[in-house]
């Protein structure tokens, strides 16, 4: 449906955007991740005819976009601040993207209930903007978006201005709703939680450039380096030396692993960062295997479970989130699986623009 190829854009005379390529197929939610200021806004700005790169191309269906105005996309864009029109009610802020059509007015009172029954909201239609609380404004945003039957969906940090709790909420409705609009989807966020909920594939992007791709899945369970691993939160990680190709073992300072690693990258004596992902604790005392001691260095209440900061063997600092509280001080023994251990050249990233 949607091709980018190439897009090259700068600001203040640095390069903001890098040669970034990627397509959206029909029914598909793309999500963009990736750190504030990074260019993700402008990617979707570009892509809607707001601004212009510097170089690169742009198909919906096949047709180059370069030469379409904005207006004539019919792409729905939803800002993170709503950019709803103050002088104007519920019903007309929605109706507005119908009138610009020069709609018939029966269809417009039509479609207006319809998108305000779908998010929810069929008695606000007469209401001020003025008087919605913020998760109303965004179902407001979102129907006004959706309402003129737009090719494609563009949200921008749509939950960036809600707290947790209703965050939490809505992105559950949010799920509902996207795929009640059959359509394709871009969703730009910097938070990996409401990538990983929305989204059937996710884009990351760094310095101007998507560094990796793929299901929710298969970017959390194999980043490509360090740097998305540690975006991702996972930052269980210890340096090691390699001591063995056959069977690949990697010597740390709490033991030798023995993991599942292409050999023909690495050479005997090579210092590499083993990246841990799923360490568990032990319901029961064990004695062999990769079992080890470690005690409860701190522990944070996150609301849903816990997130307990551990020392293991007293030379590996690494967290685990628990359903239960454990206090510093204690002493429990943990268990790393070593399938699911990830081995990083040392200071191995991807290239800068």
């Amino acid at each position: 449906m949607l091709k980018v190829i190439d897009l090259e854009k700068e600001y203040e005379g640095k390069p903001l955007l890098c040669g970034v390529s990627f397509e959206v197929g029909a029914d598909e939610t793309v999500c963009l991740l990736g750190r504030s200021g990074g260019g993700k806004s402008t990617i979707l700005r570009i892509i809607a005819g707001l601004e212009e790169a510097e170089s690169g191309q742009i198909f919906w269906e096949h047709q180059n976009l370069a030469r379409i105005p904005a207006h004539h996309r019919s792409f729905g864009l939803m800002f993170q601040d709503y950019a709803l029109f103050p002088h104007l009610d519920v019903f007309e802020n929605i109706a507005f993207g119908l009138r610009i059509k020069k709609l018939d007015s029966q269809y417009i009172n039509e479609r207006v209930a319809e998108v305000l029954a779908l998010v929810g909201m069929d008695t606000f239609g007469q209401r001020s903007v003025h008087d919605l609380s913020g998760g109303e404004k965004q179902r407001v945003a979102f129907a006004r978006a959706i309402a003129p039957d737009p090719k494609m969906l563009m949200l921008d940090e749509p939950m960036g201005a809600l707290d947790r709790t209703l965050r939490d909420q809505l992105l559950k409705d949010l799920q509902s709703l996207l795929a009640v609009t059959d359509i394709p989807v871009i969703y730009v966020t910097h938070d990996q939680e409401e990538a990983f909920a929305v989204a059937d594939r996710i884009l990351i992007l760094n310095d101007g450039q998507i560094i990796q791709e793929g299901t929710p899945q298969d970017v959390y369970s194999h980043p490509k380096d360090l740097w998305v691993a540690s975006f991702l939160g996972l930052n269980n990680r210890l340096s090691g030396r390699i001591v063995e190709l056959d069977p690949f073992t990697v010597e740390t300072p709490i033991g030798s692993f023995e993991i599942d690693c292409p050999s023909g990258e690495y050479r005997i004596g090579s210092s590499v960062e083993l990246l841990f992902m799923d360490i568990q604790i032990c319901q029961t005392i064990k004695t062999q295997g990769n079992t080890f001691p470690a005690e409860v260095t701190g522990h944070r209440f996150q609301g849903y479970d816990h997130k307990i900061k551990i020392c293991i063997a007293g030379k590996f600092d690494a967290d685990l989130i628990t359903d239960h509280a454990l206090h510093p001080g204690e002493i429990i023994q943990v268990s790393i699986n070593t399938q699911s251990v990830l081995c990083f050249a040392k200071g191995k990233q991807h290239e800068n623009c």
